[in-house]
């Protein structure tokens, strides 16, 4: 006999805000009806193994189908269906926990694998749907197959039903501008994207047996790390991120207590060292997938990396700020970031070669994570290395000689306390750096020349790095840029600057409309007529203003041109005419500003048409 009811929630208001704001993707609807099938299977499979209901030889499975011409999008499971009442209790009852009133009666035999709220997870359907029906069967002997069906407004009907098979069939009527989710394309990414690992078979449009599920229901990061070989890793992170470069080296996380956690994080090989790139780490709980890159449970910086994580211990359907303060999901935080520390460790410690030869795609992601974490720096500090000009990869212990870079216990509190006196005697090392070979090429091989060497930082996050550093690591290291100064061992002692006072003061004369500082050295090399000198700070206060797009950001007006009175050009200039000293002079500080940075048009103009000239002069 039919009947008409009402679907009891606390205002009639609700049901529209249900519709469209449950969630903030619509397509998660898929996830949710998928994922309610799941839940009804693994209530059946444990009833079965508490003797409460017998289990035949169908295989349990999840079957999804679309009809374009009924405009139908339907999900089908072989669980263990409901009666009238467990209807009008689960699903008219709007947020009523069918899986949480399931686990308070068996809750002594174990609930694993239930995860779903039939209630509101259920009514997701309906941003997409403009009519819900349920045909369902219990297992239970004896029960009436039931059919439930409402628009999603307030009234709902619910009448008896010929079904004959054990489970549930639920019919979504595809609302017209959403029929998007009546192609075939779109459910299958959907599948792939939801419902990738869910623990039971999921068909498509299913045909037979000889058809192929869409689904792993046995994911290679459930297997022990032992049983698994690199070729299956490698196989594993191209199905799942579609990137056909093999990933450096992952890790594989197992592990169930004080918590459950298994997962694999990939390092992905770079494409580019001059931007961050944002990986995709995949949340699932008990296989059903829950969202990408959930930085609460996984720390901001490790999201630069590819992974899939499973932790049936997070807690679903809560909001943010709850995961930012619940205890459990911090630790489940730390002890992923100790195992990447621990891996990356392990690596430099057993394979350098390999560690370095991955450092300049991995750099960025620990740089990041120091500046993020300072648990996490404590941890790798020892083993982040700097590329030198030589192409060696260095700690900065190895580079400086600086023997307290490195941690570590002493023997005796005696000999630790004499090492503590001693570095405090200690002046901070200087450190030069490059952070672009090519542009500051000159430099390089004045260095070079000098037997000296510097450390590459040529990734967008090394200013904040060094800085970083030169804070934690306070008078062990200074950093200065390799045009941040003239090194003593690139000069020589050529006397003071007054003996050099009417060539400075004829150069400045001669550059008339530029705005720069002039100075005077003798270098050890006499080929190089100027270089651009800019102190460390204004120039780091620079990129900081100019990274966060703040007022202030141009260092240039606190650059020096020194002028190398050891360059033949430069020692005839004070006998030249004034004519030929304006010409030389802007030469010489054009060539050098090509050494620092790019010249502005107008300038980059002049530069050329003086080039010109001369070479009219020299074919003459």
């Amino acid at each position: 006999m039919s009947k008409q009811g009402n679907i009891r929630i606390s205002s009639e208001n609700m049901m529209p805000i249900i519709k469209k704001w449950l969630y903030s993707d619509k397509d998660i609807f898929l996830r949710e009806i998928v994922a309610n099938g799941i839940d009804a299977i693994t209530k059946y499979k444990k009833l079965v193994d508490l003797g409460e209901a017998n289990q035949g030889d169908e295989e349990f499975c999840i079957k999804i189908s679309v009809d374009k011409d009924a405009k139908t999008l339907t999900v089908e499971d072989n669980g263990l269906g409901m009666t009238e009442d467990e209807v009008e209790k689960y699903i008219t009852q709007i947020a009523f926990s069918g899986a949480a009133d399931f686990l308070s009666k068996y809750e002594k035999a174990g609930g694993e694998g239930i995860i779903g709220h039939f209630g509101l997870g259920f009514y997701s359907a309906y941003m997409v749907s403009e009519n819900i029906e349920i045909f369902t069967k219990s297992y239970k002997d004896g029960s009436e197959a039931v059919h439930w069906e409402s628009d999603g407004e307030s009234t709902y009907l619910i009448e008896p039903w010929d079904k004959t098979e054990r489970g549930t069939r639920i019919v979504m009527h595809i609302l017209p501008e959403e029929k998007e989710f009546l192609d075939e394309a779109t459910i299958r990414t959907l599948i792939d994207k939801y419902c990738a690992f869910m623990p039971y078979n999921i068909y498509f449009n299913y045909q037979g047996k000889d058809d192929k599920p869409l689904n792993d229901t046995h994911p290679l990061y459930l297997k022990n790390p032992k049983d698994c070989t690199d070729d299956e890793y490698r196989e594993f992170y191209r199905k799942t991120f579609h990137d056909y470069h093999d990933p450096l080296f992952w890790i594989h996380l197992n592990m169930d207590y004080p918590f459950r956690l298994k997962g694999i994080l990939y390092f992905p090989k770079v494409k580019s060292k001059v931007e961050l790139e944002r990986g995709k780490v995949k949340l699932y709980c008990n296989q059903v997938f829950i969202a990408d890159n959930i930085k609460e449970v996984i720390p901001e910086y490790l999201l630069l990396l590819n992974g899939v994580i499973d932790c049936p211990d997070i807690p679903l359907n809560v909001s943010r700020s709850f995961l930012q303060n619940d205890r459990q999901v911090q630790k489940i935080s730390k002890h992923i970031t100790k195992k990447v520390a621990d891996k990356l460790t392990g690596l430099y410690k057993t394979d350098r070669e390999k560690f370095e030869n991955c450092w300049n795609d991995i750099s960025v992601f620990i740089k990041l994570g120091c500046i993020k974490d300072d648990e996490f720096y404590s941890k790798v500090k020892d083993i982040i290395v700097f590329k030198d000009l030589n192409g060696s990869y260095k700690t900065l212990a190895e580079f400086t000689g600086r023997k307290d870079a490195e941690g570590g216990q002493s023997e005796n509190t005696e000999a630790e306390g004499t090492e503590k006196k001693e570095e405090q005697k200690q002046e901070p090392v200087t450190v030069y750096y490059v952070s672009d070979e090519v542009g500051q090429a000159q430099y390089i091989s004045m260095f070079k020349g000098a037997g000296l060497n510097a450390i590459v930082c040529d990734t967008f996050i090394d200013p904040h790095f060094i800085s970083y550093i030169e804070f934690k690591d306070s008078g062990k290291y200074k950093f200065l840029r390799i045009d941040a100064d003239v090194d003593s061992a690139l000069k020589e002692d050529s006397g003071s600057a007054d003996d050099f006072k009417d060539l400075t003061e004829a150069f400045k004369g001669a550059l008339k409309n530029k705005t720069i500082s002039v100075k005077p050295e003798k270098f050890k090399n006499a080929d190089i007529p100027a270089v651009i000198n800019v102190s460390e700070f204004s120039r780091r206060f620079g990129e900081m203003n100019a990274f966060y797009g703040l007022a202030g950001a141009d260092a240039d007006r606190d650059m020096t041109l020194v002028i190398n009175t050891a360059n033949p050009v430069i020692q005839k200039f004070i006998g030249l005419d004034e004519d030929k000293k304006a010409f030389v002079a802007n030469q010489i500080y054009y060539l050098a500003m090509l050494s620092y940075k790019k010249l502005p048009p107008e300038e980059m103009d002049e530069f050329s048409k003086n080039n010109m000239s001369m070479l009219g002069e020299y074919i003459q």
